[in-house]
């Protein structure tokens, strides 16, 4: 199933936005999960070496599950960012087919 996102678009003599449903091919897509998974892969590295340095500041001793546990909590609160690049895609093909045009 293609992602999609909704965006309001404003007609001049309206008072209520139009929303345009913007889609993007599979091939669109699949580009952007790619880019993304090698981000992801880098944000996850930084996360553990950020998690042995949070553990090794508390006195902690870095064993291996407690440093992935932490590493994981750090990863998950950064990497919503395959949904965030494609609506972020979205918005430029919205912007490129509407703004284009006023």
């Amino acid at each position: 199933m293609a992602f999609s996102k909704r965006f309001p678009r404003q007609i001049k003599g309206t008072l209520a936005p139009i929303w345009e449903e913007i889609s993007l091919s599979y091939e669109e897509e699949e580009q952007v999960e790619e880019k993304v998974k090698h981000i992801n892969i880098q944000l996850m590295e930084e996360c553990i070496k950020e998690a042995m340095v949070i553990m090794s500041h508390a006195g902690l001793k870095e064993y291996q599950s407690d440093v992935i546990s932490i590493a994981n909590s750090l990863f998950e609160k950064r990497a919503s960012h395959v949904v965030f690049w494609k609506e972020r895609r979205c918005k430029e093909k919205f912007d490129e087919k509407f703004l284009k045009n006023e």
